[in-house]
């Protein structure tokens, strides 16, 4: 059985050009390639705020000074570094400068609220902190103390004529945020990111990187199940998944290519777009908010050639009146990722603009990248393929047995990119790992299967499977069905704990406008009937304006769970 997953099948399925495996030097760490990138497009831009523009060797020069001021508050190799920061140049040159050091980041949503901020910065042990200043209240609620804060204001890249509008651009998730107080500045031991740029030379300590061993980022999954656990990503796992994606990616160009970057950085789709786009001396639009006008002004004035977005984007891309404005054939590469696709979003996406969505797949203990669809082969609902350098296999969810293809079972991926282990928490990194035929698979919690092709398919979460009378659910199969009602906007799927049957399933709807009012529950069970066995028909239908979502626009079934308990 191991045989179809050992010979990788999905390898007759790549693109001319693409590698089975990439040659990644065990030598060179992030600091090397971020001064390799620097030095070579040194004149170049490297990221657009609001129409300013930074070259690469302005961001080299902030880089160093930032790595040097660390250094001299005592952050050393090895020590976290807490950071919650929208998307902005500061979060840019934060992120290298630590890397220059060799200090461990850990990036807090800034959606966060207080308490789901104080369990990341006590489980990482964060002494140091660099802190949006608008965010800076919720940190100080948390009672932790740090040796080293440093706050920053999203004004400080701005253009000069939009500085004193600084917040205005904060629309969307973070308009409610009220400006700081000048007097935060002002407290005790709080340094500001810009003095620090200003008094310190770009002359930072040299450090020697194991890059196999020494951790660089530690990010926290979602904590849909228990609280949120710290994932352990080495520099090679990074420059790994760098090299893979360039690879997968082949027709962007190193440095001929623009990227609008509104994902969040701190999400792993994200922070691999910020990684892919300054190692390859790519011109980086850096938006802080999702605002969706604001994407498509960035678009089309830039002239962007590679798209990353959540198919929660692209749902809304769709039927946006504006999305026309954007010469989408003249796009490289239109990529989905951070969640799954629905067919009908693609088939919409693809009969509006001409082009075709690629779908990719990752997860935080894979840094992001994992398989993507070869370009012009895609599948409708597939992940794709295995990047390169990656193998992938379905096992049986309970025991370490590979499973044939088309049987379903639980996505396993082996790769230079997975990560060495969840931070303090070896007991849960055993249970996640399979050693199969010597090779050392991840189980990722992800129940799909494979085809004869190679290409993969996701059903559904594992924690997400829900269990009527012994019979097996898929929550994303009942609302792929009830997505395509054409009265339902949205819809979201969980199991509710019963006495008698084990779970029953709960659907929460979000009608369109026009059906408000109109459509029943009754209307919603009759529909399903002749495309749902009947175990698997919703007994539960609420009627919600609004389904709860992480921030990069999943719905999130765990709020749907908390609001059932």
């Amino acid at each position: 059985m191991a045989g179809i997953y050992e010979e990788r099948v999905w390898l007759g399925s790549y693109n001319s050009g693409v590698p089975s495996d990439v040659e990644v030097p065990e030598n060179e760490s992030l600091i090397d390639l971020f001064d390799k990138a620097t030095t070579t497009w040194a004149k170049k831009t490297a990221v657009i705020f609001y129409g300013n523009k930074i070259t690469f060797s302005e961001l080299r020069d902030k880089v160093d000074r930032l790595a040097n001021a660390l250094t001299d508050m005592g952050v050393k190799k090895g020590d976290r570094i807490a950071m919650l920061l929208l998307n902005s140049p500061e979060f840019i040159i934060c992120n290298f400068a630590a890397f220059k050091i060799g200090a461990v980041q850990t990036h807090i949503s800034p959606v966060y609220v207080s308490e789901e901020i104080r369990h990341q910065l006590a489980d990482s042990g964060a002494e140091t902190i660099i802190c949006q200043d608008i965010l800076y209240e919720a940190v100080e609620k948390t009672g932790i103390k740090f040796k080293n804060v440093i706050l920053t204001n999203i004004s400080e890249s701005l253009p000069k004529l939009k500085k004193m509008v600084g917040t205005t651009i904060l629309r969307g998730v973070y308009q409610k945020m009220a400006a700081p107080s000048p007097e935060i500045y002002k407290k005790e031991g709080v340094q500001q990111l810009q003095d620090l740029l200003a008094k310190y030379q770009p002359n930072p300590p040299k450090v020697t990187i194991h890059t196999k061993e020494d951790v660089a980022l530690l990010p926290y999954t979602g904590g849909t199940t228990g609280a949120p656990k710290g994932v352990m990503l080495t520099h090679y796992n990074i420059i790994s998944n760098y090299y893979q994606n360039k690879a997968a990616l082949k027709e962007l160009e190193s440095g001929k290519e623009t990227v609008v970057g509104f994902m969040p950085f701190y999400h792993a789709a994200g922070s691999a777009v910020v990684n892919l786009s300054v190692f390859s001396g790519f011109n980086l639009v850096t938006i802080t908010t999702p605002d969706i006008d604001d994407i498509i002004q960035y678009l089309v004035k830039y002239g962007a050639s590679y798209f990353m977005a959540a198919p929660t984007m692209y749902e809304m891309l769709k039927d946006h009146e504006k999305t026309d404005r954007v010469n989408w054939k003249k796009m490289k590469i239109i990529e989905s990722g951070a969640d799954s696709l629905h067919e009908n979003t693609a088939r919409d996406w693809e009969e509006r603009t001409g082009t075709q969505i690629i779908e990719a797949y990752g997860m935080t203990e894979t840094v992001a990248l994992a398989h993507i669809n070869p370009k012009g082969k895609q599948k409708y609902g597939s992940i794709g393929v295995p990047a390169p350098s990656t193998y992938a296999a379905i096992l049986d969810p309970d025991e370490d047995k590979f499973l044939p293809i088309g049987e379903t079972g639980e996505l396993a991926i082996s790769g230079p990119q997975v990560t060495i282990g969840y931070w303090n928490n070896p007991e849960v990194t055993k249970s996640c790992e399979a050693i199969m035929d010597g090779r050392r698979y991840w189980r990722t919690g992800d129940l799909g299967n494979m085809d004869e092709e190679g290409f993969f398919y996701i059903y559904d979460r594992k924690r997400d499977l829900i269990k009527y009378k012994g019979l097996r659910i898929f929550a994303r199969e009942v609302e792929e069905v009830l997505k395509n009602h054409p009265s339902i906007k949205e819809a979201g799927v969980v199991g509710v704990s019963d006495p008698v049957v084990g779970q029953n399933v709960r659907a929460v709807i979000v009608l369109e406008s026009d059906a408000r009012g109109r459509i029943t529950e009754q209307e919603i069970t009759e529909y399903c009937k002749d495309k749902l066995a009947h175990y698997k028909i919703p007994r539960i239908i609420d009627f919600v304006g609004e389904i709860p979502k992480t921030d990069v626009g999943k719905v999130s079934r765990r709020e749907i769970r908390t609001e059932d308990e």
